[in-house]
C-alpha cells in the first residue's frame, strides 16, 4: 500500500529531521525522499538548502564514514573506498578521507584481526593457515600487498 505523497513543507522538515540524526550523504537523502514519494523538484529544493544548511555535507560525510567503518566495522580501505563509490561520493573525497587513516593503526587492525582469526581457524598446514587469514582479510577489504607483509 502505498502512502500519499509529503507536500514540500512535510518532506523539508522530515529531511532535516534524518539528517539531524546521522552524517547522510545525497544520494541517501534522494532514496528516502523517493520512498516518501516526493516529486524530483521538490527534492532538488530540499537538497538545495538542506546542503546551504550544512545539514548535507558530502566532505563531512565520508569523513566520518571511513572513520566509522575503520574502527567500528574494522574495514579496509578497499571495502570503505567501494561503499563510498556505491553512495555516490566524488573519488577526490574518497581519498582525502581514506588518507586520514594512521598507517601504524591501519596494520595494527590487520594484525589484531589476523591474530584473532588465527586462534578460530582450524587448518591442516602453512599453507592453509595462509590461505584462510588471506581470504579472511581480503574480505574485510584490506589490500593484497599489505595482508602479504603481516602474514610473512
Amino acid at each position: 500500500m502505498k502512502s500519499n505523497p509529503l507536500t514540500y513543507e512535510e518532506a523539508l522538515y522530515k529531511s532535516a529531521a534524518y539528517c539531524s540524526q546521522s552524517e547522510h550523504c545525497i544520494s541517501e537523502l534522494k532514496n528516502k525522499l523517493t520512498q516518501w514519494s516526493v516529486t524530483e523538484s521538490d527534492q532538488f529544493k530540499i537538497i538545495r538548502y538542506l546542503k546551504e544548511e550544512k545539514y548535507l555535507d558530502e566532505k563531512r560525510f565520508a569523513f566520518a564514514y571511513v572513520k566509522d567503518k575503520f574502527r567500528y566495522n574494522k574495514w579496509g580501505k578497499i571495502k570503505i573506498r567501494l561503499e563510498l563509490h556505491q553512495k555516490k561520493i566524488e573519488k577526490e573525497l574518497i581519498e582525502a578521507a581514506l588518507e586520514e587513516i594512521d598507517e601504524e593503526e591501519y596494520k595494527g587492525m590487520i594484525i589484531r584481526l589476523a591474530k584473532e582469526k588465527e586462534k578460530k581457524l582450524t587448518y591442516r598446514n602453512e599453507y592453509e593457515r595462509k590461505g584462510k587469514l588471506y581470504r579472511f582479510l581480503a574480505g574485510k577489504g584490506f589490500e593484497m600487498d599489505v595482508i602479504s607483509k603481516i602474514i610473512q
